[in-house]
């Protein structure tokens, strides 16, 4: 057997031509496949759907309106509301509340156990550039507290989950905005 050398590693113009394809067809198929689904919601082959890929993009373009389900847009003003949010192992979820600017939510969360990593943070509406300002960061199993939107758009948390099994997030809510839910 002959150990290839830099003199024998030559490649010829149809080795290069045949290289140059495959990577081509390579980098298609991994657009189509994976980046379309993943960072824009477009899924032409449906393969993106079924590998589950198109959940990292669930609301990042919408408007605040859009992000939220039906089911979670009930106005609340002075009843307090309380949510189960299941956290799957291993992954995130964020929770949003559609807030005007100066509006107050009063809340407090439980997990059934575990401590979770979270993010409490706000979106400003309309925001195109993915800024948030985070108001806590921690990781912990319960949280109590209230804090007043200092702009209009999103505001809520971002929970982590690094076990191997679901936490379930019991979160009790008081105060005034627009819509809820997963976002």
């Amino acid at each position: 057997m002959q150990q290839a050398t830099p003199q024998t590693m030559v490649l010829t113009k149809s080795a290069l031509l045949k290289y140059t394809i495959f990577s081509i067809v390579f980098a298609a198929f991994t657009l189509l496949i994976i980046i379309l689904p993943a960072e824009y919601d477009i899924d032409p082959t449906g393969i993106g759907h079924e590998l589950g890929l198109t959940i990292f993009h669930q609301g990042k373009d919408a408007s605040a309106d859009q992000l939220l389900t039906p089911e979670a847009s009930k106005k609340s003003k002075g009843d307090s509301e309380t949510i189960e949010v299941l956290v799957p192992a291993g992954r995130g979820v964020e929770y949003k509340f559609i807030m005007a600017q100066y509006q107050k939510l009063e809340y407090e969360w439980i997990t059934d156990g575990s401590a979770l990593y979270f993010d409490l943070h706000g979106e400003p509406e309309g925001d195109k550039t993915g800024y948030f300002e985070s108001y806590a960061i921690a990781t912990l199993s319960e949280m109590k507290g209230s804090f007043t939107a200092p702009f209009s758009g999103s505001q809520g948390w971002y929970w982590k989950n690094t076990t191997d099994s679901p936490i379930t997030v019991q979160l009790i809510v008081k105060g005034e905005y627009a819509q809820h839910g997963l976002k």
